[in-house]
């Protein structure tokens, strides 16, 4: 006489094999999912970030005012040069 009993499995086999295989096809659907947005990421390089920007942002004032930000010159080098260019003098206009 044959024995039908899925050789010995509970119910408890049955639930961790059903968790485990959710959990393998998520855990691929996520990798999938990262996979794919990090494919379809542009680079983005310093050199670029200033081709992205609108002309506004491109003002001579604003670079300054980043240069500054970034302690790159100092107060008095940014007031100097703010008011040069403010005043519309270049250097060689001295």
């Amino acid at each position: 006489m044959m024995f039908w009993d899925d050789h010995g499995m509970s119910g408890w086999g049955f639930g961790l094999m059903t968790a485990g295989m959710l959990i393998f096809w998520v855990l691929i659907v996520l990798g999938g999912v990262m996979l794919f947005r990090q494919l379809g990421r542009v680079p983005h390089h310093g050199g670029a970030e200033a081709e992205d920007r609108s002309p506004e942002d491109r003002s001579p004032e604003r670079l300054l005012a980043e240069r500054f930000a970034r302690g790159e010159i100092d107060t008095d080098e940014y007031r100097r040069r703010l008011d040069m260019l403010r005043s519309g003098s270049g250097p060689d206009d001295s």
